[in-house]
Formats: C-alpha cells, sequence, structure tokens
C-alpha cells in the first residue's frame, strides 16, 4: 500500500478511538480547584521509593492508559506543576526537599500520595532513615493506595484532578 492509499484509507474511516470511561467518583471529599479544571501539570517527586510506583506510574503516562488524554502531563519544575505526586516513603534525606518543592509550587496545588509507602502504611516504613509518609511531611489532598498501585487507580486519581 503507497503513502497516497493509506492517506485515502485515513480520510475515509476517520478517527478510530475507544470512547473515555465514565469519570471516576471523588474519593475522600475531594473536589479539585476549579483552575485545574480540564489540565493539571504533574511534578512526580520519588521520596525514597523502591520504584515499584515509578513503573506504574511510568505505565500510566504510557500509551496503553495515556493519561495525558484526560489533561494530565508530567512537568520537570514544580513552578510549572499544579500537582505534586510522591511517591515512597519520605526518607531524612527527601523531607526538606519534599517541603521545598511543595513551597516552589504555586497555589492552587494538590498534593497526591501514590502508593502504600507515601500512605504511611508500605514495607518499607519500618526503615531506620524513615521520617514516615508523605502525610507527615506535607499536607496531602488524594491518597491512591496500592503496593504499587495499578495504572487504572493513577489514571482516575488524576482524573479527579483535571475533573475529566
Amino acid at each position: 500500500m503507497s503513502l497516497r492509499d493509506l492517506g485515502r484509507v485515513i480520510r475515509r474511516v476517520g478517527r478510530i478511538a475507544e470512547p473515555a470511561p465514565p469519570a471516576p467518583v471523588a474519593a475522600d471529599g475531594f473536589t479539585p480547584p476549579p483552575a485545574l479544571h480540564g489540565s493539571a501539570a504533574v511534578r512526580h517527586v520519588d521520596a525514597g521509593s523502591c520504584n515499584g510506583c515509578e513503573i506504574e506510574l511510568a505505565a500510566a503516562f504510557g500509551p496503553v492508559y495515556d493519561v495525558e488524554r484526560y489533561g494530565a502531563r508530567l512537568v520537570a519544575s514544580p513552578r510549572h506543576a499544579d500537582v505534586v505526586l510522591v511517591t515512597g516513603v519520605v526518607t531524612q534525606n527527601m523531607a526538606q526537599p519534599l517541603r521545598l518543592t511543595l513551597a516552589a509550587t504555586p497555589t492552587p496545588r494538590v498534593v497526591v500520595a501514590c502508593g502504600d509507602c507515601a500512605l504511611g502504611r508500605g514495607p518499607l516504613l519500618a526503615g531506620y532513615a524513615v521520617v514516615g509518609g508523605a502525610d507527615d511531611v506535607v499536607p496531602v489532598d488524594l491518597r491512591v493506595p496500592g503496593c504499587p498501585p495499578e495504572p487504572d487507580a493513577i489514571v482516575a486519581a488524576l482524573r479527579q484532578v483535571t475533573g475529566t
């Protein structure tokens, strides 16, 4: 099939995609800030994890789950972020950088604790250099349980933030 034939097929058939599932129901009474409706820039902070949550987070932003179609995208700087997504237990070496990241993030902002360790109940919590969960260091708005959480749960949480 030539490129010209392929173009004709694409024009004739159109875009084929499954419709988005219905928006998830808000958990824990979470209401996203109205300014974030439709899109959110996410700054990920690994505060001391085993990288299980990071693998699932990469899958959530990958082509299969594609959370970007719901308006959430990763950014490299907290100054550009609307959401701070924390994974892992907060270690002594990461407590202050996490606070500084939150301080550098403009308001309105949302803090998401992703994974059991960030919720203060994971297997790494008994470590000698561990301060605790994300809630012990910064105020958390939304929680995603699981060890590690499934990409569907991460996508559902970020959809709650964007309201899509």
